[in-house]
């Protein structure tokens, strides 16, 4: 298997760009895939429930562990177990601590990975979002 790669991989630039682009803000989504970082932003897209970006993550690019790591911040026990599996100790728990998961959140406050930490926030709103949105009585489903 080819090494695996990590949110850890990245300067704290890059990272800045990917957390305005978890907020939705293309030009820094189009900063991302201009810097032959489209990992990123598919990255972003995807844990905003963007299938197709999802899809490319998985079976067209050289990242699908954070294709993975999306579907395991979506608290899919197979991606959590995936995860586990091949030793992507910090991607499995920063997916635990974008779940609320009290001892991941703990360890990133304990290593100061303040930067993590705001990213974390942000997916942990996004998925406040989602989930009252999806229960949205008024929203048309088909």
């Amino acid at each position: 298997m080819a090494r695996l790669h990590s949110l850890t991989d990245y300067d704290t630039k890059l990272l800045l760009a990917f957390l305005e682009g978890l907020k939705g803000d293309k030009k820094f989504l189009d900063f991302l895939i201009a810097n032959n970082f489209a990992e990123l932003a598919a990255l972003a897209n995807a844990i905003n429930s963007d299938t197709e970006a999802l899809d490319w993550l998985l079976k067209k690019s050289n990242y699908p562990e954070f294709g993975v790591l999306s579907n395991a911040i979506d608290g899919e026990e197979n991606a959590i177990e995936w995860l586990k599996k091949y030793q992507c100790d910090f991607l499995l728990k920063f997916a635990l601590a974008c779940r609320k998961d009290d001892e991941a959140i703990r360890w990133f406050a304990e290593h100061d990975l303040k930067l993590f930490i705001l990213i974390i926030q942000k997916i942990h709103d996004i998925l406040l979002f989602q989930s009252w949105d999806s229960s949205d009585v008024h929203r048309r489903r088909y």
